[in-house]
């Protein structure tokens, strides 16, 4: 019997694109605290409330009736009608559930497949940061590269106009927003919004918008980028059922885009998804008809935890802006003398309190970290007395005075 070849030395390489794609940063540092005892996670961005009952009753049935083949490669179209009432009721903006809409695996399958749709090698795409780890990768699979644009707290991470402006180039095909952001919490105001769609007809560019957290906004209301002023025909709304239901499991999500668009995506999403799973489109259908309710309450408490953990932070002395929406907060870790990635390491081998660095999100988050408040209240409060346990005891090393020999040591 010949021997394997184990070394693979007579393979060709991997991709190289795949290949150099950075580990997430975010499962990073949620693989370490699974294995440790005792710990608060405030890393993963996932609802600590579980799927509403009707909703999962919903799936259970349609397994029972044997609801169990495909459905059209756009979803099933009771679905994407419902999708269409909502997004018409809540934002004035009126999707053909027929040619317009497309039921995904995910918000993650969407962004995937938008960016196969729109891209050729080598064309760029703007992406303000920090944002959701997803978006440059997903770029870069499909062929393009993404142009980081940085934001910052001194102005709530609102991206400039000015600075837009000196990225793009004959190569920009779009740019990619998360409204409300993943992992900062900021709201783009409108006149900013109004100023992206503005900059993006002047250069005929495409804008990709994540909304799936738009339901999770605390501070007046949401405005969907598709309803300005000549956005529609530019603009691909990508959202899902994950963070409003909490049905993260389920990945369920949808684009809404003009017909061109939406049946490019379609196309790849035939073949390489071919649709959703059914009993995952029979409970959306069930949260988009009845779940209001469910939503707004968990929404109510998304909010009283955002006051709680906020407060918290910046009485601890880490100073946190108030986050518009989402469930994160995104406080400077700065004063402490770490960098974000040494913060959220050692604050997780000392006092088992898992954050994510600021530094995984890209320009601008470097100096934060991301503390997500999907956690219940009690978890929320002993993870801020841990927090400030340890950055109080940061603050006594560094103003500890030093002993002749040490002084002697540091000069040697």
């Amino acid at each position: 019997m010949p021997e394997k070849n184990i070394s693979g030395q007579n393979l060709k390489s991997l991709s190289k694109t795949a290949s150099e794609l950075p580990q997430s940063g975010i499962r990073r540092f949620f693989d370490i605290a699974s294995q440790m005892a005792n710990v608060i996670s405030l890393g993963v961005g996932e609802p600590d409330f579980a799927t509403p009952w009707t909703v999962r009753e919903a799936a259970i049935y349609s397994i029972e009736k044997g609801q169990t083949t495909y459905t059209s490669n756009l979803g099933l179209i009771e679905l994407r009608r419902e999708i269409s009432k909502l997004n018409f009721k809540r934002y004035g903006v009126e999707y053909n559930p027929d040619t317009e809409i497309l039921i995904t695996t995910g918000v993650a399958q969407g962004l995937d497949l938008v960016a196969r749709a729109l891209l050729d090698p080598g064309d760029e795409v703007i992406i303000p940061e920090p944002c959701f780890v997803s978006y440059k990768p997903c770029v870069s699979l499909a062929g393009g590269i993404p142009v980081p644009v940085e934001t910052n707290d001194t102005n709530n991470f609102q991206v400039s106009l000015a600075e837009l402006e000196k990225k793009v180039t004959p190569r920009t095909k779009a740019i990619l927003i998360g409204h409300p952001s993943n992992p900062t919490g900021a709201i783009l105001e409108r006149e900013t919004l109004i100023e992206i769609v503005n900059f993006a007809c002047k250069h005929g560019l495409y804008i990709i918008s994540d909304e799936i957290y738009d339901r999770l906004t605390f501070d007046g209301d949401h405005v969907m980028v598709a309803s300005l002023p000549g956005a529609f025909e530019r603009t691909i709304t990508l959202n899902g059922f994950s963070k409003t239901y909490a049905m993260t499991g389920w990945r369920i999500g949808y684009a809404c885009a003009p017909p061109e668009i939406l049946h490019t995506m379609m196309k790849i999403h035939s073949y390489t998804m071919l649709s959703a799973p059914t009993p995952g489109q029979k409970a959306a259908l069930e949260a988009a008809r009845r779940g209001e309710r469910d939503a707004v309450l968990m929404a109510a408490e998304y909010k009283r935890r955002r006051s709680l953990i906020v407060g918290g932070l910046n009485e601890i002395g880490l100073t946190c802006l108030n986050p518009g929406g989402a469930f994160y907060a995104f406080p400077s870790v700065r004063s402490t003398g770490l960098t974000s990635e040494q913060f959220a390491e050692q604050l997780l081998y000392s006092k088992q309190v898992a954050v994510v660095p600021g530094s995984v999100f890209g320009l601008g988050g470097e100096g934060h970290v991301r503390c997500s408040y999907a956690t219940d209240s009690k978890l929320l409060k002993e993870a801020l007395v841990r927090i400030g346990s340890f950055v109080d005891e940061l603050s006594k090393v560094s103003v500890q005075p030093q002993s002749p020999k040490q002084k002697t040591d540091q000069l040697v």
